[in-house]
């Protein structure tokens, strides 16, 4: 193949990527199934909410250690690894719920599709950096941006499926899509060809060769920037997985919307989750990304605050969009941030620990939604708690400042 269609290819690897990424990125769509097996099988609230937890945890975990499998097993390989994981275990979902078995559906959504979730969304990621290191900052925003936008199909198609066929046949018509379009999407992610660098990357690139500035991670975990780092994505995380595992619920409860406007709501909000990738990312290139996040923190503090209160579905709506921007903008800032921090060499070995955090952040959110639920019989407490961790996460950013003399690597 002549370069000239290596340039070709890397826009179709591109779009491949981006389906990966909005196929995997339904999870956060999950909300729309919670009341339907609620009512189906009389399972409590924290125990519909646990699939999701384990998902997000798997998917955290899974990404921090993908990384380092595409290298060894091939990107084709482990995205057609991802692809049979996240189709098979929402099928398992599926007839977990035919048999109403709860941990039969927390092993097939939580643990299964978790890990395929994981695996498939480090892979575009690190393919597609390789494939436009004159473009990095927009093709990663791109990419993470089919993530959020995936909650957004889920909220729309779910509940329509649900009505007319079940929750059941729902997961087994996803689980088939999910298998197909991966299996099909996963054979387009291979690495460029050797030297490919050296042709597309821009001149100041190639001369300069490895950043002096890089440290590695051994160095990074005895500076406190790299837990600090770790903290302020878990606060932000935290906060708008909260929100994101229970929106559907809570919509129908504080608002009174039947199941299908939750779903829109949910469709219109993931939207803002897509968008805010691009959105802060692309701020952050102009006024830096610690003010980013002091702004992503300062301004969600009054609207946590206010959503418990909030009556008018339009304005509810509205506050949950912001929220879900700033959650976005998060994932797609944080890269960056660590990237100029502890340089670009090892960025895939510091940020993996620090995308831990993720998985975690996926089982405090939801769990703190549902505890509260139960002694409270609301979610109020819930949102006033996170607005409280976003002010220790304003504060944490303040305290930032980036390293000025540290041993590099040579």
């Amino acid at each position: 193949m002549q370069n000239i269609n290596y340039f070709k290819e890397r826009w179709r690897i591109a779009v491949a990527g981006i389906i990966i990424q909005m196929l995997l990125g339904t999870v956060y769509g999950w909300s729309v199934f919670k009341s339907p097996l609620i009512a189906k099988h009389s399972w409590s609230g924290a125990e519909c909410s646990m699939a999701f937890t384990l998902a997000i945890f798997f998917t955290g975990v899974a990404a921090t250690l993908g990384g380092r499998f595409v290298d060894m097993a091939g990107a084709r390989k482990m995205a057609t690894i991802a692809a049979i994981l996240f189709g098979v275990g929402t099928l398992i979902a599926g007839y977990a719920d035919y048999i109403g078995n709860k941990l039969f559906f927390w092993f097939g959504y939580g643990v299964i599709a978790g890990i395929g979730n994981g695996l498939g969304y480090i892979t575009p990621i690190a393919i597609l950096v390789r494939w436009f290191p004159d473009k990095r900052g927009m093709i990663t925003g791109l990419a993470v941006m089919g993530f959020g936008f995936g909650g957004a199909l889920m909220g729309q198609i779910a509940p329509l499926l649900i009505l007319n066929y079940g929750v059941t046949n729902t997961l087994y018509i996803m689980g088939i899509t999910f298998l197909v379009v991966l299996l099909i999407a996963a054979q387009k992610m291979t690495n460029p060809p050797s030297g490919w660098k050296t042709i597309i990357a821009p001149k100041s690139e190639v001369d300069t060769g490895v950043d002096s500035s890089s440290v590695d991670f051994k160095t990074a975990r005895t500076m406190y920037q790299f837990y600090l780092l770790w903290f302020v994505l878990f606060i932000n995380v935290t906060a708008g997985i909260a929100l994101i595992s229970n929106l559907s619920p809570l919509a129908q409860a504080q608002l009174g919307l039947s199941a299908v406007s939750a779903g829109t709501l949910l469709f219109v909000a993931s939207l803002f989750n897509g968008a805010g990738r691009i959105f802060w990312a692309s701020l952050s290139d102009r006024i830096g990304r610690k003010s980013v996040f002091l702004l992503i923190f300062g301004t969600q503090i009054p609207v946590f605050v206010l959503l418990p209160m909030i009556t008018s579905p339009i304005l509810f709506g509205m506050l949950c969009c912001y929220i879900l921007l700033c959650y976005g903008g998060g994932f797609a800032t944080m890269p960056s941030f660590a990237a100029d921090t502890f340089g670009p060499k090892n960025i895939g070995s510091i940020y993996g620990p620090i995308l831990l955090s993720w998985g975690i952040a996926g089982v405090v959110g939801p769990m703190l939604m549902e505890y509260i639920k139960q002694v409270s019989n609301n979610f109020n407490t819930a949102l006033f708690i996170a607005a409280g961790m976003l002010v220790i996460g304003f504060i944490l950013t303040l305290l930032y400042r980036k390293p000025l003399a540290i041993k590099r690597v040579p």
